[in-house]
């Protein structure tokens, strides 16, 4: 069984809401490097903490800005995924093997997704993800999680998301 591609999947609302917060980013650089420069004038740079915080957040919106660069060149967008394994942007349903009646539904996606569904998001990166990743139904995977412990779990369906 091959696995698919982990590419980041986005609904193309969660696309259009990520294009228009790097438009934003892209568009507030001169009043940044306004303010940069309005702090410098101050004086001493060794003690302007105006001017140090003002470089911080220069740092903090480049850092968002080329994140969201490649996050959107390299997305799958509106893309509905192959139905025939569990993979990015589907809609999964899966129960823990422990407890039967615990049962949980999340997409597997990017976490830019979370604000266009009430579902909880997983990434493919995640431990969780990546055992489920190229799985079928009824197929049982198992994980490690965070605290150490070894998780089974089933998948019960899925579907591809369509939020």
């Amino acid at each position: 069984m091959t696995k698919p591609d982990n590419a980041a999947w986005l609904s193309q609302d969660a696309y259009d809401r990520l294009q228009a917060e790097l438009d934003e980013l892209i568009a507030n650089r001169p009043a940044i490097a306004a303010e940069i420069n309005a702090r410098r004038e101050e004086g001493d740079l060794r003690e302007n903490g105006g001017y140090h915080a003002a470089r911080e957040e220069q740092g903090k919106q480049e850092g968002q800005i080329r994140y969201l660069q490649e996050l959107l060149r390299t997305a799958r967008v509106g893309e509905v995924p192959s139905a025939d394994a569990v993979g990015p942007g589907m809609l999964v349903t899966i129960h823990f093997d422990e407890d039967k009646s615990d049962t949980e539904t999340f997409v597997l996606g990017s976490r830019e997704i979370s604000s266009s569904t009430e579902h909880t998001v997983y990434s493919p990166e995640s431990a969780l993800g990546q055992a489920i990743v190229g799985a079928t139904k009824g197929q049982t995977v198992s994980y490690t999680a965070p605290s150490g412990a070894a998780v089974a779990v089933t998948v019960l369906e899925f579907a591809p998301f369509s939020g």
